[in-house]
């Protein structure tokens, strides 16, 4: 008995050894119209084992792709799309570079350290002081969800001061929103209060047993 341990190792598992075998046979075949053949035949077979390849994109010519891996890139024949070459299986993709910004306060992240740099660019006026305000807000709120132990809000105003790099002044009349609201608000969704369960109250001795059904007879 020959066991699969002892074999040669498949390239591709899932389209099994027969199907390996079968390509290995119309590698063999000198006429080229009979490998041809041979070769549309194995995608169909191919195609039959994969029916989940059907949903994704060019899956025609991937079965081909597959099929000229298989074999090792020794089947030559006329494949209706580009051969794959073995020069491109193995080489190396190009690292994609990482952006490195040089935030300095991760937990407010790089998007509102950009607002504030543009915020701190215009001029003096009550819309800018309006959009400071709501600066300053956002960053205490984001403070709590990294950290709702302890907040405050002069370390708020110093951590705003050194993002501006001390362009941007809070107007002296603005005041915090409350640290109790903030996390109200965090906290609420409105998806979870259709969802609460309503629980109905009864009156003082009443019960949901039904005292007044009748007893079965047996």
């Amino acid at each position: 008995m020959e066991y699969n341990s002892r074999r040669q190792q498949l390239i591709l598992p899932e389209y099994g050894r027969n199907v390996t075998k079968m390509i290995e046979t119309a590698c063999e075949m000198e006429d080229r119209d009979q490998r041809n053949l041979m070769a549309k035949t194995i995608v169909m077979v191919m195609e039959q084992l994969t029916p989940q390849m059907k949903d994704i994109t060019d899956y025609k010519q991937k079965l081909w792709d597959h099929m000229i891996l298989i074999s090792d890139f020794k089947l030559d024949v006329d494949s209706p799309y580009p051969l794959p070459s073995k020069e491109a299986l193995h080489t190396k993709p190009k690292k994609i570079k990482y952006p490195s910004h040089n935030i300095k306060f991760r937990h407010y992240g790089k998007i509102i350290q950009n607002f504030i740099g543009q915020v701190s660019e215009q001029e003096a006026g009550p819309e800018r002081d309006a959009v400071i305000a709501a600066i300053a807000n956002f960053m205490k709120m984001a403070y709590l969800n990294w950290n709702r132990d302890t907040v405050s809000d002069e370390m708020i105003l110093e951590q705003l001061r050194a993002l501006s790099e001390g362009r941007i002044k809070v107007s002296d009349s603005f005041k915090f929103i409350s640290t109790e609201t903030l996390l109200k608000t965090s906290n609420a969704s409105p998806s979870s209060a259709s969802f609460k369960t309503k629980t109905r109250t009864l009156p003082k001795g009443k019960s949901f047993i039904n005292t007044n059904r009748k007893r079965r007879k047996f």
